[in-house]
């Protein structure tokens, strides 16, 4: 993957199937540098299964040209030690040279 997604929808899509093959090159690489992680830990234990991705709005990017931001509200289904947990965020994106980034988000 190359980290060029049209839209924030895209690239939170991309971003989720990151999770699920534990690809933390990726997802650093498509972080803004303003609030990425020196590192990214997968490994945790128990393990997450991930059960599925489900979009619950994408509005249109919004902004100048130059400041483009978008926004996406997202639930994650996973299973981990035997319980479901849901993380339901809304995800914060900005397109800084052409390119979509995560910004930060804010956990329901």
């Amino acid at each position: 993957m190359s980290g060029n997604a049209p839209d924030p929808e895209s690239l939170m899509r991309s971003r989720y199937s990151a999770f699920v093959r534990k690809d933390a090159e990726y997802l650093l690489h498509t972080w803004h540098q303003d609030t990425r992680p020196a590192q990214l830990d997968l490994n945790e234990n128990p393990a997450p299964q991930w059960l599925g991705l489900e979009i619950k709005r994408a509005p249109l990017p919004s902004g100048d040209k130059g400041k483009l931001t978008g926004v996406v509200e997202f639930v994650a289904r996973y299973k981990a030690g035997g319980r479901a947990h849901r993380l339901h965020e809304t995800s914060r994106f900005s397109c800084v040279s052409a390119r979509w980034l995560y910004v930060d988000g804010d956990v329901h």
